[in-house]
């Protein structure tokens, strides 16, 4: 790269957006603190620096790399990481029933949380060579199936959050890359029908991910048990009141009331020792960063890099939503972080690594 080009691509790096995201990081770690500073976690906090330090280092690298070589590698990294997948579910390490991860040395690897950047570039790839026309049902079919297939092996982990992460990237594929009104209405209605087949079987959803995805309807039916941690959540969202009760001061938090206040409901320790007027601050913010995304959409020179930036902001918009939703009490809990807050190295370093795409493909806006 030319002395010039590395010039104007740094000047074109979207500090505004990486401001935003440093404000929302910062947050994140008075919060982990607060929430654990008392307990046996005490060191999340410092861990979540090193992530996101890491996170940051791991977000420029990828910016330098011109988005059009990873759209070449992506073929190869979509078969690595399938194989991944499938060694989870083989030698994984097992946690409340679950195999999520894979040890190596003193740090667990989650190949599923990776997973969601790479469909990002290899579905952005596929539909951008198909150069943007009316897709054809064994296009579409494809695209199923390279999305489907990772959806499938991590929902046998079992990992239903996970798995529902990967759907927005295909919705956003489908919709950016050509598909018709008539196309969209049948698969919808495909799609009702599968789930309640899915839902009735009663041999691909597990009983306790049931009793999550019906106990924010009425959590007061299951008071101790699968309504807990939505009641819990109301709770401290609503006694944080206008103003909260102040950092360190949450009683559900303290109380060891509100469930894992550092990871799933962080949103809700926020916003009882912060308020009404903290957790706003921190919607706004989250929406900044999500028009920022889709200007640089916007200005992207091809098809392929809107395809990238708009299968991020998906993601992201889709966890914010259902984290906020089930904190909140209109969604079910089903164990899907809230970006750049919550706690935990894989959810972190994805962010980052899928806001360097991101950045990468607004640094060569103008590049031909």
């Amino acid at each position: 790269m030319s002395p010039a080009r590395r010039w104007i691509s740094f000047r074109d790096f979207d500090w505004g957006l990486l401001a935003m995201v440093l404000v929302l990081c910062t947050i994140s770690v008075f919060e982990i603190y607060s929430a654990t500073f008392h307990t046996r976690f005490a060191s999340f906090p410092t861990k979540q620096v090193f992530w996101i330090a890491g996170g940051l280092a791991m977000m420029f690298l990828l910016a330098k790399i011109d988005y059009h070589r990873l759209l070449d590698w992506a073929p190869w990294a979509y078969g690595v990481f399938l194989v991944a997948l499938i060694a989870v579910k083989a030698v994984g390490h097992k946690v409340l029933g679950a195999r999520r991860w894979i040890s190596v040395g003193p740090m667990q690897f989650q190949p599923s949380e990776w997973v969601k950047l790479v469909l990002i570039l290899i579905v952005a790839r596929y539909f951008a060579n198909l150069g943007g026309r009316n897709l054809t049902w064994r296009e579409i079919f494809r695209a199923f199936a390279l999305v489907g297939v990772p959806m499938a092996l991590v929902l046998i982990q079992p990992d239903l959050g996970t798995t529902l992460t990967y759907a927005p990237i295909l919705v956003a594929g489908l919709f950016l890359g050509g598909i018709n009104v008539r196309q969209a209405l049948i698969l919808s209605t495909c799609a009702v029908v599968l789930i309640g087949g899915v839902w009735t079987s009663g041999k691909i959803l597990k009983p306790y991910q049931k009793a999550r995805l019906t106990s924010f309807i009425n959590p007061d039916n299951d008071p101790k048990g699968s309504g807990y941690q939505i009641r819990q959540s109301l709770i401290a969202v609503g006694s944080g009141g206008i103003w909260g009760k102040g950092a360190e001061k949450g009683t559900q938090t303290q109380g060891y009331f509100l469930p894992i206040p550092y990871t799933d409901f962080i949103f809700a320790a926020f916003s009882e020792e912060h308020g009404f007027i903290g957790a706003v601050l921190v919607l706004l913010l989250y929406f900044s960063i999500l028009m920022r995304l889709i200007q640089n959409a916007q200005t992207a020179a091809d098809l392929s890099g809107s395809l990238i930036i708009l299968g991020v902001v998906a993601v992201l918009t889709f966890q914010i939503a259902v984290n906020v939703g089930m904190v909140i009490g209109f969604m079910p809990v089903t164990g899907i972080p809230l970006p750049l807050m919550s706690y935990g190295g894989s959810s972190v370093l994805f962010t980052f690594l899928a806001l360097g795409a991101a950045m990468n493909v607004r640094m060569r806006r103008f590049v031909n």
